[in-house]
């Protein structure tokens, strides 16, 4: 089945649509990469998004533009992919949509909100749709969070010693062998807060890291940082931007007087190297495969490094997975199960009372075929 995979994190900036072809070989998924396509929101839609996210106001008719606005953009993403891609033969798409909300409450998440209405991307495409992946698993009882938990299980297995897979997204969150997957905290989040907040907006992020790297790491900043209550949460835990947004950065800086940007933004991502290294190193990780955003900062990945001694620290491109694109492709893999009738949740890394089979369907525009009945979850992820 070849399927595109639509995905946007919450860094915001961006939609990622990654196609493959997936099959079911024994009790091997194997995915060929076909590649991916980036379409960056437009202003007009990433200024009114990131207005109404919290701790920004907003209301029901602003939600409902931007529920219709981000799924026109998810669905031009994803006629680009099918066209350039998959040559117009794309069978299905998986849509993450853009997370505006998780409801997370003293350990604990009641509800979280995606926009991004996949009717647009049936309607563009003519291909069924895969969306709205995470309610189910909180309904039974998880964190809706890191989702790609089974798919990074599935993918490192037979990997010797204690692999770990880590993504650098605006939150940083980490899989390990044993099924252990959780938020560490901020990857990007707060970096991009402070390069934006300090730039006037001119800035979306420390490009290359250029601004941590003439900074100093301001050490009373760091230590009131860490005081942060969320690393002391029991696993499993999810945390977004409703916590670690530019009021919680201000709030941190008051009293300090005026700091220059480089030292504020080499200070945060000093915080990101230390709170993951500290999580890669409680879990007894032997080896780090990284992906996301974050991995294109070279500043933040050589302070990872320094943390994580002899400890090897990879990008996902290594075992070919482009950084870039594999949260991408692990949606298209969740898409697929779902199509499959198949669970795609490992209770182990999201804290759910059992496994269950992800999201809703929108019929494309030939109805709905879902593949008969029958298949066997696999129990291993092979890159082609």
């Amino acid at each position: 089945m070849r399927v595109i995979g639509l995905m946007s994190g919450t860094s915001c900036d961006a939609i990622d649509a990654a196609a493959a072809d997936l099959s079911l070989d024994g009790d091997s998924l194997v995915l060929e990469p076909l590649g991916m396509v980036g379409e960056a929101y437009d202003e007009k839609l990433r200024e009114a998004l990131a207005a109404a996210l919290p701790p920004g106001a907003t209301s029901l008719a602003e939600v409902c533009r931007l529920d219709t606005g981000i799924g026109r953009a998810f669905a031009a993403a994803a006629v680009r992919a099918d066209r350039e891609l998959c040559r117009g033969k794309g069978e299905l798409v998986a849509s993450h949509g853009q997370t505006v909300y998780h409801w997370a409450d003293g350990g604990k998440v009641h509800g979280t909100l995606q926009l991004g209405q996949p009717a647009w991307i049936a309607e563009a495409t003519g291909l069924p749709v895969v969306a709205d992946f995470r309610p189910r698993d909180i309904a039974a009882g998880g964190q809706g969070a890191p989702l790609v938990g089974l798919v990074d299980l599935l993918w490192l297995r037979g990997r010797p010693g204690t692999p770990v897979a880590l993504n650098l997204g605006g939150i940083a969150n980490l899989t390990a062998p044993d099924g252990t997957a959780f938020d560490t905290g901020p990857a990007c989040a707060l970096i991009d807060a402070a390069a934006r907040g300090f730039s006037g907006g001119t800035m979306a992020y420390d490009v290359d890291g250029a601004l941590a790297a003439r900074g100093t790491v301001h050490e009373p900043l760091l230590r009131r940082l860490l005081e942060e209550p969320y690393y002391a949460l029991p696993t499993p835990k999810t945390t977004g931007k409703e916590l670690f947004h530019l009021g919680y950065l201000r709030d941190a800086l008051a009293g300090f007087g005026t700091l220059r940007a480089e030292d504020v933004v080499t200070t945060l991502t000093a915080l990101t190297a230390r709170t993951v290294a500290d999580a890669v190193l409680t879990v007894g990780a032997t080896e780090v495969i990284a992906s996301g955003g974050g991995v294109r900062n070279p500043v933040l990945m050589g302070k990872l490094g320094q943390r994580l001694p002899g400890i090897p620290l990879r990008a996902s491109d290594e075992l070919g997975l482009a950084s870039d694109a594999k949260e991408a492709y692990a949606f298209a893999v969740l898409g697929f199960l779902t199509a499959h009738g198949l669970a795609g949740t490992e209770p182990a890394s999201t804290g759910a009372r059992h496994a269950s089979v992800l999201g809703s369907i929108t019929p494309g525009r030939d109805g709905l075929r879902l593949p008969p009945p029958g298949a066997r979850a696999p129990k291993r992820l092979v890159i082609a």
